[in-house]
């Protein structure tokens, strides 16, 4: 536990750096229940997207329903709401939707109450404009905090991570596929962006063509492209 960490002497950087693996550590589930691939033994993965829907999302959609991809994305609340009918077009694709919060807090230092207001809300406007309830959270830019375990499980969430992140909103395309490529194995939970924290109109171009070559590019390999709920919990 954080609490019965040393804090004094030599140990105090042991203590920063056991708090930051706490906090952002892809693996760490000390807020509360997280996961960051999946199983191994399928060559499967899971594509996922933060930060929207905007725009954009539709080229996104487009893209992946030309090759019968599927993935998970995960909607900033304050988006939803404002573009209900792209959110509802990526339901109504077959795709899942997880919460990514309403307001895309950083929640570090935030009162556990705020956490889950933020949460709760968001969780209730995607309910409201696609009737689908969200069972995964991702903490906005991965940060995870005091509140957030009770969170989840008041709200029926559990958290997950990734593998491997694409870095779209400051890369170019060839670089986004070049880093993608090069961190995929079975299982593993690839993390994009289809919105750019909460601006609106955003230029998500380099994720879009990142997308465009790293799907076939996957497909050849040999990868299914699934939700992260088919990944994590295949019924097969």
């Amino acid at each position: 536990m954080i609490s019965a960490l040393p804090i004094a002497g030599g140990s105090v950087a042991c203590s920063v750096g056991a708090m930051v693996w706490a906090v952002r550590g892809r693996s760490s589930a000390v807020f509360g229940p997280s996961v960051w691939r999946g199983p191994r033994d399928r060559r499967a993965v899971a594509l996922t997207f933060d930060d929207g829907p905007s725009e954009g999302t539709s080229r996104i959609l487009e893209m992946l329903a030309t090759h019968g991809a599927l993935a998970t994305f995960f909607p900033c609340g304050l988006h939803v709401a404002r573009l209900p009918a792209v959110v509802r077009a990526v339901v109504e694709a077959g795709h899942e939707i997880g919460n990514h919060g309403y307001n895309h807090p950083l929640c570090c230092f935030r009162s556990a109450k705020f956490i889950e207001a933020d949460m709760e809300r968001a969780q209730q406007v995607i309910l409201e404009h696609t009737g689908a309830r969200p069972v995964w959270f991702r903490a906005p830019y991965g940060v995870r905090w005091f509140g957030i375990g009770r969170a989840q499980r008041r709200l029926g969430l559990k958290g997950v991570m990734w593998t491997a992140m694409g870095y779209d909103w400051n890369l170019r395309a060839e670089a986004i596929v070049e880093r993608m490529a090069g961190r995929v194995s079975n299982g593993a939970i690839l993390c994009l962006h289809d919105g750019r924290e909460l601006r609106t109109q955003p230029d998500i171009g380099a994720t879009i063509e990142a997308v465009r070559r790293l799907v076939p590019l996957l497909l050849e390999r040999g990868y299914k492209l699934e939700t992260v709920s088919q990944l994590l919990c295949p019924t097969t």
